[in-house]
């Protein structure tokens, strides 16, 4: 079995470092396999952010997946946005823009979706969509192909339209041709897990899960509280945990879980 924590915007400048303490207590204990963090590390992309963030991962086991997100992008130095947007990031997190964790049971692309061009809104371009093609395509059909991105693929209901990932039909086309299972999100800091059969048409009908993470730290939170989530697979099954913070108890606990199997159209939710 292969244990992945995935951890969203924890917003260093906006994190209670208090749960931010909690959260790496937990994560340490639940000793998974692979640390998945999808962007927004930063609250305004300050070196002093940067630095609490990066003291933050190290806290936390190894290997990780770290992206960055929109607000890893300076926002008012215009010259940094948009000739040195990922400077900082580079410097204190990593070079790497798309990470990679790859064994038999399971691979993890991470995709930068982070654009200075827009504000909060993020993209993914042709040569992102034909990097990651190559990449699962060439790995055999057994096993769990994830993919990273800040901007989600799918909304929960009610979230604005503009919030979904530019390209993100064309993206899911191609991923799909190559057995793309789970597509792991933040940015909109509300927890939601969908069936891609909610807003794509893919070819033969293929099935994949997209499993948005709320804030695990900051205090902007939107109408529910801090978490992340722990997903465990052990062929052909998926259980995905939402952990969420108990203020009164001071810690993460479990909130929710759910049950998915993988079959020859893809996944199907327990009982259905």
């Amino acid at each position: 079995m292969r244990k992945i924590v995935h951890i969203s915007d924890v917003h260093f400048g906006t994190a209670d470092l208090g749960i931010a303490r909690a959260a790496v207590e937990k994560i340490n204990a639940l000793s998974p396999d692979v640390v998945v963090c999808s962007g927004d590390l930063t609250q305004r992309a300050k070196s002093v952010e940067f630095k609490a963030a990066r003291e933050f991962l190290d806290a936390l086991p190894t290997p990780q997946i770290v992206i960055p997100g929109n607000h890893d992008v300076p926002l008012w130095n215009v010259f940094d946005r948009f000739f040195r947007p990922l400077t900082k990031y580079k410097k204190f997190i990593s070079r790497d823009l798309s990470p990679e964790h790859i064994d038999e049971e399971i691979a993890i692309v991470g995709v930068n979706t982070a654009r200075s061009s827009t504000i909060k809104g993020g993209r993914i371009n042709e040569e992102q969509i034909a990097e990651i093609h190559g990449k699962l395509c060439a790995l055999d059909a057994g096993i769990l192909k994830i993919v990273v991105t800040h901007h989600p693929f799918d909304l929960p209901e009610g979230a604005d339209e503009d919030d979904i990932l530019g390209r993100a039909e064309k993206a899911m086309r191609r991923i799909a041709e190559c057995g793309g299972d789970v597509f792991l999100a933040g940015h909109l800091h509300v927890s939601n897990i969908e069936s891609t059969a909610k807003r794509y048409r893919l070819d033969d009908g293929h099935l994949a899960l997209i499993i948005q993470a709320g804030t695990a730290t900051s205090v902007r939170v939107r109408g529910e509280v801090n978490s992340f989530n722990l997903i465990e697979w052990e062929r052909p099954r998926l259980r995905v945990e939402r952990l969420e913070y108990d203020d009164a108890k001071a810690g993460f606990f479990e909130a929710e879980h759910k049950h998915y199997s993988r079959g020859p159209e893809g996944w199907k939710k327990a009982g259905e």
